[in-house]
């Protein structure tokens, strides 16, 4: 299977959906309201608000008894699900409402629903990106919500349970022209990407791969704010930065500073990569969560929270526990 045709139509999606939906800071600091390009009659477009207060509103899930009891008895009798998060803001995943304080976005609204369904109260904690795995080793969370994919590396210590689909994309300087399909069209080129994530490992691939076929391995930059990377991007100091999909439409829509210059699956060729809720191997959590996610998805609360964010394009039909992932960077 080829995914990278896939991922293409999902971030087209994206953007379409964010170019109604993209959240920038409002001129009444609780909403922004952003217009749909016309058709060329004359009529403007459609137009949504989104909320980016802290007061969501969220949409919110019952509890279900049977599902609830199936949770490890300390969680159950604590009454709260300890999840963590990345701080930092990458709209429309995880991000800071108005009052730069309370964090809102998709990740954040279906770990309220897996909450509720549950019968528990969430308590969020944000953390970098590599201390919410160390505070899953030490058991000091129950679960990450935080755009975590799915790997077979990660998979040796930490359960999965599946609830979005992992789309990437290269954003390039608007007007570039600059496009990317396989590895052959990263070779020479300097690309921004996070550390530990699974862009990092797929570049790192990809530019293994463009040596072996004699060309330019990439100039990997790392940088520690997305205000850095964006700013090296509009700058020129980079060429691309390789993100999440739902990030790089987002931004695309709102800033209207960068294009897509191509897109691929979180777990590579051949794969759809999957997100996941994470937690500590064989904790017990695992199944429970994937009975809560199911369960949202089946009552629909699950479809209006991926709609709220325009991300719809991103529903998986079913949670998998464990499924297939990135597979693991060959030596």
């Amino acid at each position: 299977m080829h995914t990278r045709r896939t991922a293409t139509t999902t971030v087209l999606g994206l953007a379409a959906a964010l170019l109604l939906g993209a959240c920038a800071n409002p001129s009444d600091g609780a909403t922004t309201e952003v217009g749909a390009p016309g058709d060329g009659s004359g009529k403007t477009g459609t137009s949504v608000k989104i909320n980016n207060s802290p007061d969501q509103n969220r949409v919110t899930a019952p509890k279900v008894d049977a599902i609830a009891a199936t949770l490890p008895e300390a969680v159950r009798k604590r009454g709260t699900l300890k999840i963590v998060n990345s701080a930092d803001a990458s709209a429309p995943l995880g991000f800071y409402a108005t009052d730069d304080k309370t964090r809102i976005g998709v990740e954040t609204d279906i770990a309220h629903l897996v909450a509720g369904t549950l019968g528990l109260k969430p308590e969020f904690t944000s953390v970098s990106w590599e201390n919410i795995f160390v505070g899953l080793d030490a058991a000091k969370y129950d679960a990450g919500f935080s755009n975590i994919t799915v790997t077979e590396e990660r998979k040796e210590k930490y359960d999965f349970a599946t609830y979005r689909k992992d789309d990437l994309a290269f954003e390039a300087k608007k007007g570039s022209k600059l496009k990317i399909d396989d590895f052959r069209d990263v070779a020479g080129h300097t690309i921004a990407v996070d550390s530990g994530t699974n862009q990092e490992k797929i570049l790192v691939d990809w530019s293994k791969q463009a040596e072996k076929a004699g060309l330019e391995p990439v100039d990997i930059k790392y940088y520690k704010a997305a205000s850095d990377t964006y700013l090296a991007l509009e700058s020129g100091r980079i060429e691309f930065f390789l993100g999440p999909s739902p990030t790089a439409a987002y931004r695309v829509a709102s800033a209207g500073k960068t294009e897509i210059a191509g897109t691929l699956s979180g777990a590579g060729d051949g794969l759809q990569g999957l997100i996941a809720a994470t937690t500590k191997k064989d904790s017990g959590l695992v199944e429970p969560l994937a009975a809560a996610l199911n369960e949202v998805i089946d009552n629909g609360t699950y479809a209006k929270v991926l709609q709220r964010w325009g991300l719809s394009s991103e529903a998986v039909a079913k949670s998998e526990i464990n499924p297939p992932g990135l597979p693991k960077t060959a030596k």
